[in-house]
């Protein structure tokens, strides 16, 4: 699977989903630190890369609509977490993505669960 992830996530995140064999790419390797929210989310959309964030503004299915991505996953942490916990989570999402595909969903995962938004394209709902 191929990850961006957001310019919130040290190396140690990204060499995590390597060492799972993921693709993972970071904003901060492509110059992308400081881009609008928006931008983000348009060259994951281009790239067909899943999003890895903290920032919760991507929960926002109407602004960040899952079923145009190859998904969104925003971790909801407490306050300044401690690195284990930002790694225990991450890898709780790799977990789950064995057996539930992210691929068009929102994902926000928290300390030991996941929710799962199921967002439906309005086009595929019409026909």
């Amino acid at each position: 699977m191929k990850w961006k992830l957001d310019e919130n996530f040290g190396s140690r995140a990204a060499h995590i989903l390597r060492a799972a064999g993921h693709d993972a790419e970071t904003v901060l390797q492509e110059s992308l630190s400081g881009a609008s929210d928006e931008t983000l989310f348009e060259v994951c959309v281009r790239e067909k890369r899943c999003l890895l964030t903290l920032d919760i503004d991507f929960a926002d299915v109407l602004r960040f609509p899952p079923h145009m991505s190859a998904g969104i996953a925003v971790l909801r942490l407490p306050k300044q977490p401690s690195l284990q916990l930002i790694e225990a989570t991450v890898m709780n999402l790799l977990h789950y993505l064995l057996v539930e595909p992210i691929q068009g969903r929102l994902w926000i995962a928290e300390p030991g669960r996941i929710r799962i938004h199921e967002d439906t394209d309005p086009e595929r709902s019409a026909r």
